[in-house]
């Protein structure tokens, strides 16, 4: 399956992961303890503004079943089960929250040598349907997705890509929105040994004629320390940097300028995170 087409989801995402990925302008902490025996335990919390959220989530391991349970700090409690290899190349997925009996989800997902398929439905009277394919090879991908809800007997998305990647660059063309905006996305390494990459995304609205773009870079300045940039159309300028001060463990320092804002005050986020 190596050379099996990436989910729909993955069309455009390493341009969309180099210009937003790990941009966080709030205080954020997580802890993780990894564990041999198959029981893996992370803490994060999250401090916007005057508001502090958080939770603790556990992941068990048994063969090919990973159970995922997550509590917060508003007592809701969300568990997810996935069974993989339920038959060859399939993998099905049942989640559901608690107190929010109508939340039960299942999703299965099944991935062909040229193929990938994900399907969603609701377990409920009304459910949402969601479906989303991809066809192609690892280099060349086409795809689609749609969801229906069938309370509303409406489309809540219905989208399609294309996407050709290679080690050294990667280009997406999609049409979102439900029809309604071009996206154009191009990621390109410039220097694979220091880790430089840039990549440019612009979308372009049918309804309103609107353009709009960003623009980003990334480069590792040494072995444990990265830094990304990024400028948008709308005058927002952003900047991170990163680094991994022990193995598995990183401190990130973001910041976000808005140059057309009259009174421009500068957002800043620091995020910690810890792995024994």
């Amino acid at each position: 399956m190596d050379q099996s087409p990436a989910p729909f989801s993955e069309i455009g995402r390493r341009a969309r992961d180099l210009l937003t990925k790990d941009y966080n302008y709030d205080q954020k902490f997580s802890f993780s303890i990894p564990s041999s025996s198959g029981v893996g335990i992370t803490a994060t919390g999250v401090k916007k503004d005057q508001f502090f959220v958080g939770d603790i989530s556990t992941q068990y391991k048994l063969g090919s079943t990973i159970v995922d349970v997550k509590v917060d700090t508003h007592s809701n409690v969300s568990t997810k089960v996935t069974l993989n290899e339920v038959f060859r190349s399939a993998k099905v997925s049942l989640s559901f929250n608690i107190p929010d009996h109508k939340s039960g989800k299942l999703d299965v997902q099944y991935l062909h040598q040229h193929a990938a398929i994900n399907s969603s439905i609701g377990l409920n009277p009304s459910p949402l349907l969601e479906l989303s394919a991809a066809i192609g090879s690892k280099d060349l991908a086409l795809g689609g997705e749609i969801g229906f809800n069938t309370a509303s007997s409406s489309f809540t998305k219905c989208n399609a890509g294309i996407s050709f990647n290679k080690p050294d660059f990667s280009a997406a063309l999609m049409l979102t929105d439900k029809g309604q905006a071009v996206k154009a996305s191009y990621v390109h390494s410039v220097d694979p040994a220091s880790g430089t990459e840039v990549a440019a995304e612009m979308i372009h609205r049918l309804s309103t004629y609107e353009n709009s773009f960003s623009i980003g870079s990334a480069h590792r300045v040494d072995p444990l320390t990265s830094v990304k940039t990024r400028f948008s159309d709308n005058g927002k300028v952003a900047m991170l940097c990163q680094r991994e001060w022990r193995p598995k463990s990183l401190i990130t320092f973001s910041a976000e300028y808005d140059t057309k804002a009259k009174n421009p005050i500068p957002k800043l986020g620091l995020a910690l995170a810890l792995k024994p």
